[in-house]
């Protein structure tokens, strides 16, 4: 088996550190870095959290690199509201100890894309994307492919009524990063909130999830309460929304998701900034820039999700059949 070397761009993050530990428990992957973002959570946060799931999961190999610590533009809101106040659900995990690497997140793009054959995870908002387009467009050039979770088509959006966090987040970075994909015909893999807001961790998952791995379990249990009480809150939903760990299973398996190829801008600025603008009908003539995906199965994505972050086999998930709607 072929694995594919992917580097991931985040903003840990609740959702974020459950598509790392889904990443890291895919054989089909290769994580040849982690690159932060600020988003979620300012990124020295984002760095920590991440090399606190590197700790769960053993692999403290893996290097994180931090990134920008601002929005191209404008002023940055962070989503504390959302992950906590440490940004993990008020975990307040140990810290791990030692400083990692130095270099920059994006220098570090730039030198390991420049080598070829490897792609991109975008978690969080596009910012450190888009840094690497606007100073190595060549290196931007050899994303083999990019997978970014943010946008919204037919579904409203999470920040706004019409926008998804991170493109709203930094809609300027967005922009540069879609009209990139444009000029050089490319096609950024869109997996928005059409498809995200279906991948609902429930009670009844997350009891599951400790029954068969008590560890694992104790730790999602650990950074999601936070999340499902947000959840409950505002949006009535017992359980909660995991958007990030789709596009890692999405990326592992295509045909978890599907969709169309359409033209996408996104708005910077208005009552509508960050709003991600499919063409579906094609209105502007121009070649497709992205695979906008609009339909997914959850049962599927649970199956794999719980059989990877646990090493099981399928015979030892057939609950999830009744357990997920």
């Amino acid at each position: 088996m072929e694995r594919k070397r992917v580097i991931i761009d985040c903003d840990p993050g609740i959702d974020d550190s459950l598509a790392l530990m889904l990443a890291l428990s895919t054989d089909e992957l290769e994580v040849a870095g982690i690159t932060i973002v600020c988003g979620n959570g300012p990124a020295e946060l984002g760095f920590s959290n991440a090399r606190k799931v590197l700790r769960q999961m053993g692999r403290l190999d893996v290097p994180v690199f931090k990134g920008a610590e601002q929005p191209l533009k404008r002023e940055y809101v962070s989503a504390l509201d959302t992950h906590g106040r440490d940004a993990l659900g008020e975990s307040f995990l140990p810290e791990v100890l030692g400083a990692g690497p130095t270099e920059n997140a994006v220098d570090f793009l730039e030198r390991e894309l420049s080598k070829g054959r490897c792609s991109v995870i975008a978690l969080g908002p596009l910012t450190n994307l888009a840094l690497l387009a606007d100073r190595a467009p060549g290196a931007f050039g050899q994303i083999e492919e990019l997978v970014s979770m943010g946008g919204n088509f037919r579904s409203h959006g999470n920040c706004s009524p019409v926008a998804e966090y991170n493109y709203w987040e930094d809609p300027d970075a967005a922009a540069l990063v879609y009209d990139m994909a444009a000029r050089m015909g490319k096609k950024i893999h869109m997996v928005g909130l059409d498809v995200t807001r279906q991948i609902v961790l429930t009670p009844n998952l997350l009891e599951y999830m400790k029954r068969l791995d008590p560890e694992t379990g104790e730790f999602v249990q650990a950074i999601t309460k936070f999340y499902f009480d947000f959840h409950w809150e505002w949006e009535h939903i017992i359980g909660c929304v995991i958007n990030d760990p789709l596009a890692v299973a999405y990326f592992a398996d295509r045909s978890l998701c599907s969709g169309q190829e359409a033209y996408v801008a996104i708005e910077t600025g208005g009552i509508s900034i960050g709003q991600s603008v499919v063409d579906s009908m094609g209105f502007y003539r121009k070649e497709p820039n992205a695979m906008v995906l609009t339909r997914t199965d959850p049962l599927r994505f649970f199956r794999m999700f719980f059989g990877r972050i646990l090493r099981l086999g399928e015979d030892r998930l057939d609950l999830l059949d009744t357990l997920v709607r």
